[in-house]
């Protein structure tokens, strides 16, 4: 027997926001990197690649907002809600590949230093850290909402701080003449992200991987469950994610005799939603335990 069979994932309510945070940290990404180039900035190129990562995610967001609003169909009788996490996986992926490609740079500089153009270096990066504070003030009030939205406002933070780094650089080089300061920014830069990119990747791979969301304890649950009154044993307990914000739950319950299995069912949905925000609820009521045939098709 089910409950609460909402097949969508949660509404995200900050569509414009990401259409403004796109526009403005893709209109500026063309113009860092051709800055870059210019001024012979590693650490200038390594801050374009995460504003280029951060367009890359908010595009993610965008179109895991607008895939969310299909409903489903006959083949995908859950929607779209799983292109939210393989997004941000995609995206995760790509920033092991910039961080790998700065530091591969960066170590080919230690050995010779370029001469760098720290004016326009200065110009551009406080350029950049403007377009970021601007794009995470936008993002902040949805950076709760799902992976997706989380990922982007992540993207823009660590860009900023990359933004601060590299006009600390730039001043440092102009005033000292160390040009040693512009790579070694670009492996700090590099070795800040891979942490966060880990921690995204993890998250994502546990929605596609339907593990347990990570603010649920399985062993909690189910002690839940048993503890109710006409409960007497719970088995082929599981919790899973439709999306990041989208638990769903599947259970078979053993109740005692003379148990009104209608009314227990709909006593323990609304415990779920209440304690675990779970919505999508599936509770099997059985007198006796199914045995082998818990494993056969239902």
């Amino acid at each position: 027997m089910g409950s609460g069979h909402d097949h969508g994932t949660t509404a995200i309510r900050h569509e414009k926001p990401l259409w403004w945070a796109l526009g403005l940290t893709g209109g500026f990404l063309i113009a860092e990197v051709i800055g870059a180039f210019l001024t012979n900035s590693l650490a200038l190129l390594s801050d374009a690649a995460h504003m280029g990562t951060d367009t890359v995610a908010l595009m993610i967001a965008l179109t895991a907002v607008r895939l969310s609003r299909k409903p489903p169909d006959a083949k995908r009788s859950f929607g779209y809600a799983r292109m939210e996490a393989m997004g941000a996986m995609a995206n995760g992926l790509m920033l092991f590949a910039v961080a790998a490609y700065i530091l591969w740079e960066a170590v080919g500089r230690f050995s010779e230093p370029p001469q760098i153009a720290t004016t326009g270096m200065l110009v551009i990066a406080s350029l950049g850290l403007v377009i970021n504070l601007i794009a995470m003030r936008l993002l902040s009030a949805g950076s709760g909402e799902s992976l997706n939205m989380k990922g982007a406002y992540l993207e823009v933070w660590s860009d900023m701080l990359g933004s601060i780094a590299v006009i600390a650089g730039a001043i440092v080089i102009r005033f000292t003449g160390w040009t040693v300061v512009d790579p070694i920014l670009a492996v700090l830069i590099g070795l800040w992200v891979l942490p966060r990119t880990w921690t995204l990747l993890r998250e994502a791979g546990n929605v596609l991987m339907e593990g347990v969301p990570k603010d649920i304890d399985l062993d909690a649950m189910r002690a839940l469950l048993t503890s109710t009154d006409g409960v007497r044993d719970v088995h082929d307990l599981h919790v899973w994610s439709l999306a990041s914000s989208t638990p769903a739950m599947t259970a078979h319950l053993v109740v005692a005799p003379g148990t009104d299995g209608e009314a227990l069912r709909r006593q323990l949905s609304k415990l779920l939603d209440e304690r675990y925000g779970i919505e999508h609820c599936t509770l099997q009521i059985e007198s006796e335990n199914c045995g082998d045939a818990c494993d056969a098709p239902h």
